[in-house]
């Protein structure tokens, strides 16, 4: 495990995990069924406005769950207490907490401001900012907030799969403006509304819109689809303030061929690729620095390797092979459930907060960076998904 602190507050928890010299993952997970959503949000962010400001670091990544009518509220404490947050981007998604409305928490990415980060910018689309991106070595690393594919416009075509074409369009050409695209791309999170209505329509376009650009052709066979270069996801539900069909924020890196920077696909060891089954995405994807190494998981569910649901209506079942299958993952590429350091747990019924939290401590993922959140799974028979990041100070991988 890379060096983390672990500060816990009356009704919420914050967990600062310092990967080598430049990088931190900050989680904040509200805890507390009847905190105060604008006190709790405005002593978050004023801990956090410390925290950038004692390690010289810029937020390059931020995500907010909670119920859409305090999006306005916490907007305005976070725009109040961070510096060039007017301009900085961030996603909301509405990530109802486990005791119903209210702020289920943050997760924060953010990058130091030292000899080894050669810049960091935001990214613009027109004068709208919807991205940060910095430089290491040569190497480019570019996150995208919030991109969807609404028009505001009457009469506009805002069908869900004429918007799910737009978003991958708008992401393209924000790519192409850094002098990337989407086969640079490397993990998207993607929150749909209503995903039980439509995930099968979205997965169609998300195929078709693959092809198009470029990252496998039309005669490509599901049974070699573990070689196929996909970018790891999340498909989840999730609403927005703008009233989308669906958001995504997305990673990608520009490598510099100077650098010895290593990305590559990494398999499950029990779960074959999704999209032998239709979705359009890798389990997981490593990617090895010079100073840090990253692995970034995938949302997962209680799937077996024939993309077959397994333990239908056994929530504990359900929430046991999801942590076995991600520790399996994990360990292939050297690292352990101990090593995540920012992890989103979805829960399809808030009552099974506490069952999860029983098995976490069997597991002795008590102290796991995490916010909880109430939403919908791609599949109405699955309970229970969990997505992560495992990041490390090279020496141990």
């Amino acid at each position: 495990m890379d060096k983390r602190t672990i500060e816990r507050y009356d009704g919420y928890t914050i967990y600062i995990t310092v990967n080598g010299r430049n990088q931190i993952h900050i989680i904040a997970s509200v805890s507390d069924d009847q905190a105060d959503a604008k006190e709790k949000s405005r002593q978050i962010y004023s801990r956090i406005s410390d925290i950038l400001k004692e390690r010289h670091a810029e937020i390059v990544h931020e995500r907010l769950f909670g119920s859409r009518e305090l999006y306005k509220s916490v907007s305005d404490i976070r725009e109040n207490i961070l510096i060039d947050a007017n301009v900085q981007p961030f996603t909301w998604v509405e990530g109802h907490p486990w005791w119903g409305r209210g702020f289920a928490g943050l997760q924060i990415r953010a990058v130091t401001i030292d000899a080894q980060v050669e810049k960091i910018w935001t990214i613009y689309d027109d004068s709208k900012s919807c991205g940060r991106a910095w430089q290491i070595n040569g190497t480019k690393y570019i996150i995208l907030h919030n991109i969807n594919g609404r028009i505001q416009e009457p009469g506009a075509d805002n069908s869900r799969e004429a918007q799910t074409a737009r978003m991958f369009d708008n992401i393209q050409s924000c790519l192409e403006r850094e002098g990337a695209d989407f086969k640079n791309v490397v993990r998207t999170w993607i929150y749909l509304a209503d995903i039980l209505d439509w995930y099968d329509a979205f997965n169609k376009v998300r195929t078709a819109k693959f092809k198009e650009l470029g990252l496998f052709t039309n005669d490509v066979e599901h049974k070699v689809a573990e070689n196929i270069y996909m970018p790891a996801s999340t498909g989840i539900e999730g609403k927005n303030p703008m009233d989308a069909a669906g958001v995504c924020d997305v990673f990608a890196i520009v490598r510099d061929p100077q650098d010895d920077l290593i990305i590559e696909v990494a398999h499950g060891l029990k779960q074959k690729s999704a999209f032998r089954y239709g979705s359009a995405f890798s389990r997981a994807m490593s990617i090895r620095e010079r100073l840090n190494t990253h692995v970034l998981v995938s949302g997962t569910a209680s799937i077996d390797d024939t993309g077959a649901t397994v333990y239908i209506g056994d929530t504990r079942a359900q929430i046991q092979k999801t942590i076995d299958v991600v520790d399996a993952l994990v360990a292939a590429e050297g690292a352990g459930l101990e090593d995540i350091c920012d992890a989103t747990v979805f829960l399809k019924k808030p009552q099974d907060i506490e069952l999860y939290k029983k098995i976490a401590a069997e597991k002795g993922l008590e102290d796991m960076p995490a916010v909880f959140v109430v939403a919908d799974v791609c599949r109405a028979n699955l309970l229970f998904e969990l997505d992560a990041s495992v990041s490390l100070t090279n020496g141990k991988l």
